[in-house]
């Protein structure tokens, strides 16, 4: 005899038969034949190694080997019912929490997070702001959005959402503008532009796609974030370098110019979440976030 578990298919088709005192009710419950509960009846039995249910007129009775079992998968499954209608309810009502940069978050998502609660009421979105420290893998966080290169981590499923595209961008405002209004991108190699630590990358990769030499390039003010790199250049204390759906309200609105345009690089905006806590509500998120993205251009 086994000390294993027996089939879990096996145990349910007991269970329900033992329940509902009938091979037939039980074949209906759990949407099988009256042969398939049979069967697997037997393979329980032959798995214990006792007879279960033996007949009675045209039906069946439990063995007491039959009812020792019968109280016990009655209580084993009812609990697992409970504790899975329990998990079901915590998640739907349980906020998503999606991580992303502190400039993600300010420039490009808060002013579309009334049409997001509108379109996706049940989502309950909870943002997390940081700056390179949120990794869904931790407890807490549920999905990241992210500016990042493939490859991308084998244990993460990942939706991609738009190629990134980064351009120069200074106030109309900023002293000298006028200079640059009309004239070729090689101008800036005399400028000391504004760049941030956290994407040192972001002049060299634009200047490259620009026919500039990215070593001829010059920098000025630094900052630690792209939010603050952002604000000194609507403030026209230069010309900074962005993401375009970060300052698309900023150029809308004329607070921001961009003379040169963007040029597409590598990257891609992306929703990252753990293939093992696979979510269908990342699913609807990452297509609302397609959607919006696709309207912006």
């Amino acid at each position: 005899m086994s000390h294993d578990l027996p089939p879990l298919n096996a145990l349910r088709a007991f269970e329900a038969t033992a329940r509902l005192n009938s091979v037939s009710q039980a074949a209906e419950q759990l949407h099988v034949t009256h042969g398939a509960v049979s069967r697997q009846l037997k393979v329980l039995e032959e798995h214990l190694g006792v007879s279960l249910f033996i007949k009675d007129g045209r039906g069946l009775k439990l063995t007491d080997a039959g009812v020792r079992l019968r109280d016990a998968s009655a209580e084993a499954f009812e609990r697992l019912r409970t504790v899975c209608a329990e998990l079901t309810h915590s998640t739907a009502d349980a906020p998503f929490v999606l991580g992303c940069s502190g400039s993600l978050l300010a420039r490009w998502f808060i002013p579309r997070l009334g049409r997001l609660n509108a379109d996706l009421p049940d989502l309950r979105l909870h943002l997390s702001a940081g700056e390179g420290d949120l990794d869904p893998r931790r407890p807490g966080l549920d999905a990241l959005l992210v500016f990042a290169e493939p490859p991308w981590p084998a244990d993460m499923q990942v939706y991609e959402l738009a190629s990134e595209r980064i351009g120069p961008v200074m106030s109309p405002r900023a002293v000298g503008f006028e200079r640059f209004e009309n004239a070729p991108a090689n101008e800036l190699l005399n400028e000391p532009l504004l760049h941030t630590t956290s994407r040192p990358q972001a002049w060299p990769s634009w200047a490259q796609q620009s026919g500039l030499d990215a070593k001829a390039l010059k920098y000025g003010q630094g900052f630690e974030h792209l939010y603050y790199l952002l604000e000194a250049a609507v403030a026209g204390l230069g010309v900074a370098i962005a993401p375009e759906p970060l300052v698309a309200e900023d150029l809308k609105a004329g607070r921001l110019v961009a003379p040169w345009g963007f040029k597409e690089t590598p990257a891609q905006l992306a929703l990252w979440l753990p293939k093992r806590a696979a979510d269908g509500r990342a699913r609807q998120l990452a297509q609302w976030l397609k959607n919006e993205l696709r309207q912006a251009d």
